[in-house]
């Protein structure tokens, strides 16, 4: 079987976890290849996610290295005889490859966290504030309508059957960003209430009073799938997206967001009777700046 040209983030993913497993186990390569009748060099390829691993051998692997953790090595099984298909496919040729990873992650998610200082999360986004972003002269994105298609249909995993709970903590700076005129900021606006109302969306808004430190931190995402341990924290910068997958990294993430949220105005709730708002909530701090457009 040829070597792959491109490695999904998917398919990196799993080759780091077979890599932890073997030096969990104290064996090297070439121990390892031996034990299973391969070379180094196969699985070497394995490991850097260059080329596929059988589910039979997967299995052997997973024996060799002393891993008896049945859901986590059925998840690693899942990984692997994933196709990779799926409707971000459709964009391959128009949009990087951070873009098509991170909607593969989703696509997988039970849960996403995520933290934005100067953005609407994309998740969120309404379409002219999205193209208002895109269009911007100094940003210069390519391909601002596949983009703008593919950004849309992201949003698709909010209202699914069985959607993620999806947490976001915006700092208060990004209300104030003005991606397009008022109308389109207004329109944002009420748009964050009403993804409000849906029972897997939590917003909070971190305001200008609170304490800075946190929100120092920068934007990330915490995609977490059904097997908690595989998850994955995505920081975008401007050369491209980090992958964070050891388990420091995603228990400092992790307990950064749990900080930031606790820090954090209660969320959005339309539910509640307008005398409940009695203190300083992210619903009344998003209806003032309504109020000041």
């Amino acid at each position: 079987m040829g070597l792959r040209t491109t490695i999904t983030e998917r398919q990196r993913r799993l080759g780091f976890e077979l890599k932890q497993l073997r030096e969990h186990g104290g064996l090297t390569t070439s121990e390892a290849a031996e034990r299973i009748g391969m070379t180094r060099g196969q699985l070497g390829h394995i490991e850097a996610g260059r080329t596929s691993v059988l589910t039979e051998r997967l299995f052997d692997l997973c024996h060799v290295y002393g891993c008896s953790e049945e859901p986590f090595i059925e998840a690693l099984v899942a990984m692997s005889e994933a196709s990779g298909k799926g409707w971000w496919s459709a964009y391959r040729k128009q949009l990087g490859p951070d873009a098509l990873n991170l909607a593969e992650l989703e696509s997988e998610a039970v849960a996403i966290r995520t933290h934005e200082t100067l953005l609407i999360p994309g998740l969120f986004q309404t379409a002219d504030y999205t193209r208002s972003i895109f269009t911007s002269p100094d940003l210069g994105f390519a391909n601002i309508e596949e983009g703008l298609r593919f950004r849309m249909e992201r949003q698709h995993i909010l209202r699914h059957d069985n959607p993620p709970s999806v947490h976001a903590v915006i700092h208060e700076s990004a209300l104030h960003m003005r991606f397009g005129d008022t109308k389109v900021v207004r329109e944002q606006l009420l748009h964050l209430i009403e993804l409000a109302r849906l029972p897997n969306v939590t917003i909070q808004i971190y305001p200008f009073s609170a304490q800075a430190h946190a929100a120092l931190t920068g934007n990330f995402a915490h995609v977490i799938p059904s097997n908690r341990r595989l998850g994955t924290v995505v920081v975008e910068q401007l050369l491209g997206s980090h992958y964070l997958v050891r388990p420091r990294q995603l228990e400092e993430y992790d307990s950064l967001f749990d900080r930031i949220a606790e820090k954090a105005l209660a969320p959005i709730d339309v539910s509640l009777a307008p005398e409940a708002h009695s203190v300083k909530d992210s619903l009344a701090l998003v209806q003032h700046l309504l109020y000041t457009l």
